[in-house]
């Protein structure tokens, strides 16, 4: 079922936005050569504390860590560990949830590390750009198909692929609720959005196949083919008029 938010909810959900965009910024700073994904871990949880809310992630269906740290080709849900040392030519997605007044955002981004080739330059560009291009579908009376469609269109145009396996969703009172968003679709199909509707947009692109693995943890989702992956991810509140986001 998707739940429509009232306004109270939206500005639990604003504010909640705001500590993990703030949160996000901060943790961005300490990603560095040398620096273990696991440090960094213990980082983005001080700074969600210090600013008042919760870990989403930590302990949610027994996921044992606040963040998300994905290094290569790695898609998503990779699980922090000291062991894991960044290293130049590195490119890592950084993936967090805040709990704030019992209402959950979420936000993802990739960053390069030192110098990286030309091709894992323009991965990122391309799935920052395919976020960008998924917004201006966001408005009352689009489809989630619309959504689906232009992210698809937009990196498949340009070489590279869209993981079919992981979705986009709601979020809000959960941390994962109706709908689900695919990267990939046909205009005009799924549910229509409706304001008041809050939902986390979140390319997942290869530059390779689409396919991907989980791995032994029962979490880290690799690509089968090792080639490199990137994530981008925003929560947006469908408005009167076409999208904010939340987590800006």
């Amino acid at each position: 079922m998707i739940v429509i938010k009232t306004k109270d909810e939206i500005e639990k959900m604003r504010k909640g936005g705001r500590i993990l965009a703030r949160v996000m910024r901060d943790l961005q700073k300490e990603v560095k050569e040398g620096v273990s994904t696991g440090r960094l871990n213990e980082i983005a949880e001080k700074l969600i504390k210090e600013n008042g809310a919760e870990p989403s992630f930590k302990n949610y269906r027994n996921y044992p860590c606040s963040l998300c740290t994905s290094v290569n080709d790695k898609v998503v849900h990779g699980i922090p560990s000291e062991k894991e040392i960044l290293k130049n030519g590195d490119i890592i997605s950084l993936d967090l949830g805040v709990k704030y007044l019992d209402y959950y955002t979420d936000m993802a981004i990739t960053l390069p590390l030192g110098k990286i080739s030309k091709k894992s330059e323009k991965l990122i560009t391309i799935t920052q750009n395919a976020l960008e291009k998924a917004l201006e579908q966001v408005k009352p009376g689009n489809f989630i198909g619309d959504i689906s469609y232009a992210i698809q269109k937009y990196v498949e145009d340009r070489g590279f692929s869209v993981v079919r396996d992981l979705v986009g969703h709601g979020v809000g009172k959960e941390v994962h609720e109706d709908p689900r968003i695919p990267n990939f679709g046909l205009p005009k199909t799924g549910p229509i959005l409706e304001e008041g509707m809050t939902i986390a947009i979140e390319p997942m692109v290869t530059l390779g196949s689409w396919e991907v693995e989980t791995l032994s943890d029962g979490w880290t989702v690799r690509t089968k083919d090792r080639s490199l992956a990137c994530h981008f991810e925003h929560t947006i509140l469908v408005t009167k008029r076409g999208y904010e986001i939340l987590t800006k």
